[in-house]
């Protein structure tokens, strides 16, 4: 990662967490003067292994540190228009026009199909195309909850949640968290009116990631255990659709406990997550995948994959990656996210041939995700350091620019 964002990134998550240079080298076991070095800019990059261990002092997610794969391009107060536009959606001018009724041409079930692949686009890391086609979809999502009946409106409401939460997803994707939660709570003011009780649960989901990435996670953790046991004793988890939001805070909970250091807790969440997503397939089918959290025992298995080569534990990863079969509606990221960490398990073992080969299946399967992807990069420079390279690291690294 170039130096420059790297030592930008490093000292904001440092003050965010109040931590000065040597409470942070306490914390992560890295020696105060290449912390100092790093943030000072005097320093070009981090081996993988610091890089963890910087991240784990912080309680964030590596990426978090290293930055997410570009969403789409964006600067400040001058970001481009089409994210000028997502943000005006999110936020209409204020003392402006309300929301006018829908036309005679306008059908809801089409608005869903278009949220819904949306969705798709979002997990496939089409960025630029979800960015695009935000503002009309949430546009549209608003006219319709001043138009029809009182169940027509409720109904619209439900659209207009979605389309809201996944502009905060993209958002996030773009580091703007902050717009990010205020998406999702103008989401969730829907979803209190809406026809679906599953929505704001759901939602309690999305802001519960973003606060994972603000490093609030206490906050993370409360709010989706209480959201999760809502669920549950609201007698939802005994449908598919239900089940699969309850699983989804359950297993943010575990995520959230396990960068907070309580791995035991971490650990029975993620048991009990594993019970119980057996059930999803035997319970009736809900509603359309792609609107609803994505829960089964693949996305359980890929989550114990990614919380073990996060903490430390390559080996227990690699077991849990070894076979798995994954279910046909794990979404694109999800897997693409699976060969990445299974790659990363393989680098913390010092198992270059094993690394290079799950590139290059991450390569077939995702070329435009893996080619922006920070993680993949820092990856493939520490293989590129070491003196003997394995075959296919070359062309991996010209892929990426890194090397020669």
């Amino acid at each position: 990662m170039a130096n420059e964002e790297l030592g930008r990134t490093l000292r904001r998550l440092r003050r965010l967490a109040s931590l000065t240079q040597e409470e942070l080298a306490e914390r992560s076991d890295v020696s105060v003067d290449v912390i100092r070095q790093l943030e000072q800019r005097r320093k070009q990059s981090a081996r993988l292994p610091t890089l963890h261990a910087l991240a784990n002092g912080l309680a964030v997610e590596l990426t978090t540190l290293l930055g997410d794969p570009p969403a789409v391009a964006s600067g400040g107060e001058n970001d481009g228009p089409r994210f000028v536009a997502m943000r005006r959606a999110v936020m209409p001018a204020l003392w402006g026009p309300g929301p006018q009724p829908t036309g005679p041409d306008f059908s809801l079930d089409r608005l869903r199909e278009q949220i819904a692949d949306g969705w798709s686009q979002y997990h496939a890391a089409e960025f630029e195309t979800v960015l695009k086609a935000l503002p009309d979809l949430i546009d549209d999502a608003r006219s319709a909850t001043v138009s029809g009946s009182e169940d027509d409106r409720r109904a619209s409401r439900v659209a207009l949640g979605k389309a809201l939460q996944l502009a905060g997803h993209v958002a996030v994707r773009m580091g703007k968290t902050d717009l990010a939660l205020i998406a999702l709570e103008r989401a969730t003011e829907a979803a209190e009116q809406s026809s679906d009780p599953l929505l704001r649960p759901m939602l309690v989901n999305s802001v519960a990631w973003t606060y994972q990435r603000q490093g609030r996670l206490d906050d993370a953790l409360n709010i989706a255990l209480s959201a999760a046991d809502d669920t549950k004793s609201g007698g939802y988890a005994d449908t598919a659709d239900g089940l699969k939001v309850w699983g989804a805070l359950v297993m943010s909970a575990a995520t959230s406990a396990a960068r907070g250091n309580d791995y035991q807790r971490a650990a029975e969440l993620m048991a009990d997550a594993e019970t119980e997503a057996a059930r999803v397939a035997k319970l009736p089918s809900g509603g359309d995948n792609r609107m609803v959290s994505v829960f089964s025992p693949s996305s359980v298995r890929i989550e114990r994959v990614r919380l073990a080569v996060q903490y430390g534990h390559p080996e227990e990863a690699l077991k849990l990656a070894k076979g798995m079969r994954l279910s046909k509606d794990t979404p694109a990221s999800w897997r693409t996210w699976l060969l990445l960490d299974v790659a990363r398990a393989h680098t913390d073992l010092g198992d270059a041939a094993g690394a290079v080969k799950t590139l290059e299946s991450l390569r077939r399967v995702a070329p435009t995700w893996m080619r922006h992807h920070t993680l993949a990069v820092a990856i493939v420079r520490d293989l590129w350091a070491l003196p003997h390279h394995p075959p296919g690291l070359r062309s991996l690294a010209e892929f990426l620019g890194v090397g020669d």
